[in-house]
């Protein structure tokens, strides 16, 4: 990756943490699509091994925290009509995804947000 190219991506994902009940967060759908996998298997590998995700690793968004985010950030909008509320991951928690994706790419783009 040149120098270009990881200031990008670093700008990217600066724009995808958010600060939800005082912890820097990213969010399981922009995680999922970092690391090239769909929300839906992220969050039944979290869910496979939820010991490793103690709430100041991983917590679900409440309604209200959704309905924040969705309106500040143009590219969640499609979680407008989710019903589904989505995972947010704090720094230790995406050091452990990379753990339980158990690929290349998700070790790769961990030490890139880390």
């Amino acid at each position: 990756m040149s120098e270009n190219e990881l200031v990008k991506f670093e700008e990217s994902i600066r724009e995808r943490i958010y600060s939800i009940r005082g912890f820097q967060v990213m969010l399981d759908r922009d995680l999922a699509e970092l690391y090239g996998v769909e929300t839906k298997v992220l969050n039944q590998a979290v869910k496979r091994n939820a010991d490793r995700f103690p709430s100041h690793y991983c917590f679900r968004l409440i309604q209200s925290e959704k309905e924040e985010v969705v309106t500040n950030c143009d590219h969640l909008s499609v979680l407008r009509f989710s019903y589904n509320l989505p995972y947010a991951f704090t720094e230790q928690g995406v050091a452990m995804l990379s753990a339980i994706l158990k690929s290349k790419v998700a070790v790769e783009i961990s030490i890139k947000i880390i």
